[in-house]
């Protein structure tokens, strides 16, 4: 965690890649992506350039939220394949200079766990205090009105002792008292354990949640939060050149040093999301997206690359798993889908930290655009689809938002070739694979010379290249520009200028003399710049970056 050449860690010039395991690439044609079908892949990765995998969960599981509710830490989901699976994926990605981070989720397990198994049986049961458990109230029914994330009641019926257990997502996502030190011993035992096998760090879900304290109603960036996570890297992480990453919708430019900061023995970065909610409408949140203001957009950037500029590590990200498709979300999906997809990548990849490709974002992957309900998978999407409906919201109102930002969109299986069911599988997929496959697709992305495929490994591979990328200070340019994203990053005398027209419309722009450079393009869509002088002409989507000389 330093701007330092020297002694910066071996991950602070790599890029990551998410894999969503059960939509990435289907082995044995069950329609579900498995681990043989990825380490089938692994090549597309190592071309790509990328140095970190982090693999959304494998573990055993009942399969109420796709893989976070966790039965077994210990195992691997028959689903997805086996623990020689999972060791064959290791080796092969460690051929190629490739660390697997693993998806830790420890806020909460699945109700189908061990360990719930047994707390739930009697209120003196061994293992009771894993979880959090309370009394009805005193006329009946839960002990609050807590609502959990995912619709309904935060509350469960335990119907064994008559108690309620507490879950911040669903009924099946029972939470973890991280009071108790027996479970956080449990847990770091099991964290060790995978860190034997050799992974090359955690991406920790909603780790912001588990210093909750109930009886203060403290739930986000709890009370108890940091001493855990400080434990946690005592007992789980000492001594290991380990990444780490926590997953916090609610740190901010003023918390987020207290995570990352050097000296706190805590996390290397964490996925912050202040960038994506300010896009969010104030009461129906995401589904009642606004539409998108790229200044104050830029600005959410411009503050966490000022407040972690000498300290902490960014990690970039436009979608994952949870979101939306970027190029949907904040480009052109339609007619300059492969401009806009370009564009965005050229404004992350040039900003000072680890930026993450999420599946599919390499070749311009869209949003599913489904029609109907029925169509979608998501259990948060299905639960909050009857209970903003039953408030009134018409269903047609709900798909809109649910097309614009649930979480089905970034699930459509990998599209791999132009072929049936898009080469995922060459079964039924478990959910549709999108019909723009049939152009768009990582196949005829290889054999485009400058498709958003192409683009991307150049971006990826001038990182790897020019320290400037990875250490130099970032200095916002234009910053309240409607149309143009641009900024600056120097290091030891070199600079690099970069500017992304973000809109579907020419922009004609002033340039101040930071942004006034010759040299070397970097990235130069629509043509060569190699200069830079006090005015810019840009096409609608085009990105430049000129290292200067």
């Amino acid at each position: 965690m330093t701007t330092s050449t020297a002694d910066a860690p071996w991950w602070t010039d790599r890029v990551g890649y998410q894999i969503y395991p059960r939509s990435f690439a289907d082995s044995d044609g069950d329609g579900i992506g498995d681990i043989p079908g990825i380490i089938d892949k692994l090549d597309h990765l190592a071309d790509l350039g990328i140095g970190v995998l982090w693999l959304s969960p494998v573990y055993t599981s009942p399969m109420a939220d796709n893989g976070y509710d966790i039965a077994d830490y210990y195992g691997i989901e028959p689903t997805f394949g086996t623990m020689e699976d999972f060791d064959r994926l290791l080796a092969e990605a460690k051929a190629r200079d490739i660390g697997i981070v693993m998806d830790l989720v420890v806020n909460h397990t699945s109700d189908q766990h061990n360990w719930f198994l047994n707390a739930a049986k009697s209120t003196d049961a061994p293992l009771r205090e894993f979880y959090i458990w309370r009394d009805p109230a005193p006329g009946g029914g839960p002990p609050d009105d807590r609502q959990a994330f995912f619709g309904g009641p935060a509350w469960s019926l335990s119907p064994e002792t008559g108690q309620y257990y507490f879950h911040l997502f669903s009924p099946g996502q029972p939470d973890l008292n991280w009071r108790n030190p027996e479970m956080r011993a449990e847990v770091y035992r099991m964290m060790r354990w995978w860190v034997d096998k050799g992974i090359a760090g955690f991406r920790m879900d909603v780790i912001d949640l588990i210093g909750k304290d109930l009886t203060t109603g403290e739930i986000e960036e709890g009370p108890y939060l940091h001493e855990y996570i400080q434990e946690m890297r005592r007992e789980a992480l000492a001594g290991e050149h380990l990444l780490t990453i926590g997953e916090s919708w609610n740190v901010t430019t003023d918390t987020a040093l207290l995570y990352t900061g050097r000296d706190r023995g805590e996390l290397d970065m964490v996925f912050q999301f202040e960038h994506i909610v300010q896009g969010w409408d104030a009461v129906h949140g995401k589904w009642a997206p606004k539409p998108f203001h790229l200044p104050e957009f830029k600005s959410v950037f411009a503050r966490w690359q000022e407040t972690l500029a000498e300290d902490g590590w960014n990690a970039l990200f436009l979608n994952n798993h949870d979101l939306p498709r970027a190029v949907s979300r904040y480009g052109d999906d339609d007619e300059h889908r492969v401009n806009s997809a370009k564009a965005i990548a050229t404004a992350l990849h040039f900003m000072k930290g680890m930026p993450f490709v999420y599946q599919g974002e390499e070749i311009g992957m869209t949003n599913a655009a489904f029609t109907h309900i029925d169509q979608f998978r998501d259990l948060e999407t299905l639960n909050l689809f009857h209970e903003w409906t039953g408030q009134g919201m018409t269903d047609a109102d709900f798909i809109r938002g649910a097309n614009a930002n649930a979480r089905d969109n970034a699930r459509t299986p990998m599209q791999w070739t132009s072929g049936p069911r898009a080469g995922f599988t060459s079964g039924t997929p478990w959910i549709e694979v999108h019909p723009n496959h049939r152009h768009l697709n990582v196949a005829q992305e290889r054999e485009t010379e400058d498709g958003v495929l192409a683009h991307y490994k150049r971006l990826i591979a001038a990182r790897r290249a020019h320290p400037v990328i990875v250490h130099g200070r970032y200095d916002a340019q234009l910053a309240d520009h409607e149309k143009l994203w641009a900024y600056t990053r120097s290091l030891n005398g070199t600079t690099l200028a970069v500017i992304v027209n973000m809109s579907g419309a020419s922009v004609e722009a002033d340039l101040p003399p930071a942004l006034r450079v010759t040299g070397q393009d970097l990235i130069a869509t629509h043509g060569p710049r190699g200069a830079l002088s006090d005015r810019i002409r840009m096409a609608p989507w085009e990105s430049v970056a000129v290292l200067a000389a």
